[in-house]
């Protein structure tokens, strides 16, 4: 009855459910995954921004990359900003406007830096222009900020090609460090805290979204839904091609009995 099953057609068709089933399957963990490596995300940022702010200096180190659990760690820091080498970062989105980020040395006592996101500010109208930054408080300050890795490792081989005096494409203490006179600690941080304030400032970077866990367990589900369809699918493609196989021997089977009838005597 299912003979039919070995002809081309169904050979390649049943080809191709055994390639693609596992496919399926395979992207819906994909997804799975990546939903899972997302509220692990989530929960390391709620997690360290609740923490109690420590100082920079127990936490971080000269010329070492900050490690991944670090990440979010609000810290302190005090000293003076260096304004003569404060930086721009590109292409930089805040609230749907591009700008920059305005990245600003913090020199502490003992001479090692940290840098310093300030915040945003936006494009100016013409794309020659400098951006209007507001500047950086003279004296000494302290700093709270989230802790964020460096964009661009030591190896990255990105570089700041084309770019204008002053500004950068990656916020790198690897990449900036060699131009600055004093040492500087791996990573940065996102300033949320300043004293004493200033009357004009860049607009601090929002906290980020620790509850948004995006679509992937969504798009896992529907991986699998999609293997199990195209399963059910072809089993009901051969179901029907069997009863149909079935009811055409039938109709055949009665025929013949037909024809071999002897005609009814008078």
């Amino acid at each position: 009855m299912y003979r039919f099953l070995l002809t081309p057609r169904w050979i390649v068709m049943a080809l191709l459910v055994v390639v693609l089933i596992p496919i399926m399957v395979e992207l819906g963990f994909w997804q799975l995954h990546r939903h899972e490596n997302k509220v692990a995300h989530n929960d390391l940022i709620s997690t360290n921004i609740k923490r109690k702010p420590v100082p920079a200096e127990e936490l971080l180190a000269v010329g070492r990359k900050l490690p991944g659990d670090l990440q979010w760690r609000r810290v302190t820091l005090t000293g003076k900003y260096d304004a003569e080498h404060e930086v721009l970062a590109r292409m930089r989105t805040q609230d749907g406007v591009v700008g920059y980020y305005v990245i600003t040395p913090l020199v502490a006592a003992d001479g090692r830096t940290l840098l310093v996101n300030r915040g945003w500010v936006r494009n100016p109208a013409e794309a020659t222009d400098r951006p209007d930054v507001p500047p950086a408080p003279a004296g000494q300050v302290t700093v709270t900020g989230r802790l964020r890795p460096d964009e661009t490792r030591k190896d990255s081989g990105i570089r700041d090609v084309g770019v204008p005096e002053g500004q950068v494409m990656r916020i790198s203490g690897f990449e900036l460090g060699p131009k600055l006179p004093h040492p500087v600690f791996g990573g940065f941080v996102e300033l949320t805290e300043q004293a004493p304030t200033s009357a004009k400032a860049p607009a601090l970077v929002p906290k980020p979204d620790d509850e948004d866990l995006g679509p992937h367990l969504a798009y896992a589900v529907q991986w699998w839904i999609f293997a199990f369809a195209l399963l059910a699918m072809f089993v009901k493609l051969v179901r029907g091609e069997a009863r149909e196989l079935e009811a055409e021997l039938a109709a055949l089977d009665a025929a013949e009995a037909d024809e071999h009838e002897e005609p009814a005597k008078v």
